[in-house]
């Protein structure tokens, strides 16, 4: 069924996040439950003049590769994507499931090897991205499967993807900009400090970031947009954290984490559930136990927890780190096959001070 706001979206997507001119070659990638709105970016990116490759999969063919293939296979490059990242001009990802779960007794060792053999082309990828030769987003087609994780009708949950990428507005983009000013007036405040200090009743956290940047994110990358993050100098974490929303990937809900840091690296790490498949992922590679990622959300229209990182970790009064892969744009030098997203809620007795001056406390921001 054709609805206007999903068409908004498509063009915010291929007009906004990622401005598709005349001759650029798009690839759409997505789950086969995101085909409505795969179809109406070709039809964007056609008008715009781009050329277009579309790649679909889903759950069924995810789990069947992890079951049946050897761990030689699953570390397989595939050189059909490397080529692509080499040389693609823009790249859109479509998150969506039909089976939320489908993975979640995949041996977890297969899921490691999987990212093994993935991480060439995603360091190709990150490499292009921050020499800005590469333009990628993330977005989503809301779906039945992601909406009984958030324990919303599907109705309701359309109502929330839209409404949190101003898709249900009649000049989304207005609004897209206002979040790119407010946001870039703090990356410029940061500019030239030194540390950051997390504290409070779920961290006692200090790292470094002198000479690292922060970038505003306000819908260019991810659709939704808003953070501002950093990927911290890597030795530098110092402390703990305790993670009150439960971290999300591969099929598996791994709930109340806690990390505890040493020149900047995990030296202990529990869970509450799902303990081993953290203690899995974290021997992915050297680089897997650093992180590669220090955010704060910015997106104060999502309020509400759904269980989807790519809404979750812009929860308007949260902070969030991922463990892994750095972002070279931001000056991050930690290489890893994985980048998993962990949120803090930091909206009562919490605090964020930047070389000494109360930069965010419960929740908003103070400078």
């Amino acid at each position: 069924m054709s609805d206007v706001r999903r068409k908004n979206l498509a063009k915010i997507l291929i007009h906004y996040s990622l401005g598709v001119k005349p001759g650029d070659w798009v690839i759409v990638s997505g789950d086969l439950v995101a085909a409505p709105l795969i179809n109406d970016l070709v039809e964007q990116i056609l008008l715009a003049g781009g050329h277009v490759d579309t790649v679909f999969a889903s759950d069924e063919i995810m789990g069947t590769e992890l079951r049946v293939a050897t761990e030689e296979q699953l570390r397989w490059t595939s050189p059909l994507i490397s080529f692509a990242a080499e040389h693609v001009d823009a790249f859109i990802e479509l998150f969506g499931a039909s089976n939320t779960r489908s993975l979640s007794r995949i041996d977890p060792a297969k899921q490691r090897a999987r990212k093994q053999g993935q991480r060439p082309y995603l360091e190709t990828f990150m490499r292009r991205y921050a020499e800005g030769k590469l333009r990628w987003v993330g977005s989503q087609q809301p779906c039945q499967a992601f909406a009984q994780e958030a324990d919303m009708s599907l109705r309701d949950y359309e109502d929330f993807v839209y409404k949190s990428t101003f898709a249900d507005q009649e000049d989304p983009v207005a609004h897209w900009l206002k979040m790119r000013d407010e946001q870039e007036r703090l990356v410029q405040w940061l500019k030239g400090k030194q540390e950051v200090a997390v504290r409070g009743p779920h961290a006692d956290l200090r790292l470094s970031i002198e000479g690292r940047a922060f970038i505003n994110e306000c819908g260019e990358n991810n659709m939704p947009g808003g953070e501002i993050f950093t990927s911290p100098v890597e030795d530098s974490a110092q402390g703990w954290v305790e993670f009150t929303y439960p971290a999300i990937t591969g099929g598996r809900e791994v709930e109340g984490i806690r990390l505890e840091f040493e020149a900047g690296k995990v030296v202990r790490a529990s869970a509450e559930k799902n303990q081993d498949y953290l203690l899995t992922m974290l021997e992915t590679d050297e680089g897997s136990r650093f992180l590669g990622e220090f955010a704060i959300g910015t997106n104060y229209g999502i309020q509400e927890f759904t269980k989807n990182i790519l809404f979750d970790e812009k929860i308007g009064g949260s902070m969030h780190m991922a463990l892994g892969r750095g972002f070279p744009e931001a000056g991050g030098q930690n290489h890893s096959a994985i980048h998993w997203d962990m949120i803090c809620d930091m909206q009562k007795e919490s605090e964020i001070v930047v070389d000494g001056e109360v930069f965010y406390k419960d929740g908003k921001f103070r400078v």
